[in-house]
């Protein structure tokens, strides 16, 4: 299999806003952001409130107004039209006033080392994200900012509530603004902005259509060849296939067992809530993964999905900490696989399955899985490396990995053959599961500590466990059952090759030995 690498863009121009807002000074956000971060329903919770009190406000404030009849007609009739527009007048300066307030106490500066955003009217907070900490840069895009022609940006940090957002840029600027971010976080030096050129105007209208038309993924952003996409079919499938359609189908039979042997239909009220729940949760994963995207950039991993509302973000290189392909039973048949990452940030977007962004494909077939480890490890690139891949998703036997010995199956009877570890260049390799299938990697630097233990029954199997600590997430780097002599050498063997990567690492500044562009 060739080689997959993203490949350096040309020189290009910094375009004249994104120029201007990384110049140091202080900036403000979109127009339109205080009504995007909350006016709409404060405006909407208003509107149902007065419906529902109309009566009472009336006669409140016209406490000669009787039952029936219209209440327009009453003000007009009765001489009130003026104070009456005085009224909503005023409501409409208050509120205007104080969106305006909010948007002028919100600003944001971008220097060469931080992004810093400071907001509050009577409360101030000041947020600052270094450029060299960033786990990711994400970029939202939903669907009534769309309409507006904004975008939220999201500097993922490591901590907990530690990310920046600039909510709402203007949605144009977005993409360039996430690229010069990440161009000075990787260390390129310094250079001279070059401003480009007058754009051609347009219309608020093309604009906005242009944007709705666009496809999800700029093809100037990244080769064709290292952009993974989710079939459809195998989108459909993944849905049908799954755990949730599994006890969807459990409760619907439950549910018809009991109204056929009782008659009775109370059964019905736990489940047709259950089923509209589990119908939403089909069309939104459905929606969000239509334009799933997996590519390979200078900067990074990126990832992008969405419909209507849209996301993307950018993962820079060092910033996963462990990998996981696995494999649900239902899966096998049509040799499907899933890929998820542990990560030392959390966006506040969702992902498509309504995950914390962790899962990097939702399904793929096996190409797939091998382009996107190559993505994100490059270190698993080459013929080797695709063999490496191969044996260690669906092997049984002995093929480099250190397995279990045969005494194990009396704790792993179905897996024993397939639990196992190896050390390759630059990563941890765990193999574990023949029912359903598990193969973590973990990047040498990235690993924090590592761990054997051995309980009374594994003591007197002659066996042991081993644990590979990480950042905190939906994976967990262990084995269990394999041989204690093996895992104390892994102990050590790991100990070492972590020391080293780590003092080698240099992910944090990817580029700093680059020429700039």
């Amino acid at each position: 299999m060739s080689e997959v690498r993203p490949t350096e863009p040309a020189a290009t121009a910094v375009p004249e806003t994104v120029a201007r807002l990384t110049d140091g000074e202080w900036h403000r956000l979109h127009p339109a952001s205080p009504l995007l971060k909350g006016g709409i329903a404060l405006i909407a919770i208003l509107g149902v409130v007065i419906a529902n009190l109309r009566e009472r406000l009336i006669a409140l404030f016209l406490p000669h107004y009787g039952e029936g009849g219209d209440p327009v007609d009453y003000i007009v009739n009765n001489g009130y039209l003026l104070q009456a527009l005085l009224v909503i007048g005023g409501l409409l300066v208050l509120f205007i006033a104080g969106f305006y307030v909010s948007w002028r106490m919100h600003s944001f500066r971008i220097t060469d080392e931080v992004v810093e955003v400071r907001s509050g009217i009577l409360f101030r907070t000041n947020r600052k994200a270094r450029l060299d900490r960033i786990q990711g840069i994400n970029v939202v895009r939903p669907f009534i900012a769309r309409l507006f022609g904004a975008a939220k940006l999201e500097i993922s940090q490591a901590g907990h509530d530690a990310n920046v957002q600039l909510s709402y840029l203007a949605s144009g600027a977005t993409d360039d603004l996430r690229r010069e971010i990440l161009r000075r976080a990787s260390g390129t030096r310094a250079r001279e902005a070059a401003v480009s050129g007058t754009a051609p105007v347009q219309g608020v209208l093309d604009r906005r259509v242009d944007e709705f038309l666009a496809p999800e993924l700029d093809p100037r952003e990244a080769p064709p060849e290292s952009v993974v996409n989710i079939h459809l079919g195998r989108l459909v499938g993944s849905i049908i296939f799954s755990g949730s359609t599994v006890f969807a189908l459990l409760l619907i039979a439950g549910a018809i067992v009991w109204i056929s042997t009782t008659g009775e239909y109370y059964a019905l009220i736990f489940v047709l809530p259950s089923i509209i729940g589990f119908g939403s949760y089909y069309v939104r994963r459905f929606t969000r993964s239509l334009r799933y995207t997996i590519a390979g950039t200078p900067d990074g991993v990126r990832v992008g999905f969405g419909l209507l509302s849209t996301s993307n973000e950018t993962l820079p290189p060092g910033r996963i900490h462990s990998v996981e392909v696995s494999q649900p039973l239902l899966w096998r048949p049509a040799g499907w696989w899933q890929i998820r990452v542990n990560r030392a940030s959390r966006t506040s977007n969702r992902g498509a399955e309504n995950q914390a962004n962790t899962t990097i494909l939702p399904v793929g077939n096996r190409a797939d899985v091998t382009k996107v480890l190559e993505l994100m490890l490059p270190d698993f690139v080459g013929p080797e490396a695709v063999a490496f891949i191969e044996s260690g998703l669906v092997s049984k036997g002995d093929d480099g990995f250190t397995n279990s010995p045969k005494r194990a199956a009396w704790l792993r009877p179905f897996s024993w053959k397939r639990n196992g570890f190896r050390i390759v260049p630059g990563s941890l390799v765990l193999r574990k599961g023949a029912v359903w299938r598990r193969l973590i990697i973990v990047p040498q630097p990235r690993l924090q500590s590592v761990a054997v233990s051995q309980g009374p029954l594994l003591r007197l199997l002659r066996l042991a466990a081993v644990q590979l600590h990480t950042v905190a997430g939906p994976i967990r780097a262990e084995l269990g059952a394999i041989d204690q002599d093996a895992a104390l050498v892994f102990f050590s063997e790991v100990a070492q090759v972590a020391v080293r990567a780590g003092h080698s690492d240099t992910s944090h500044r990817w580029r700093a030995g680059e020429e700039p562009a």
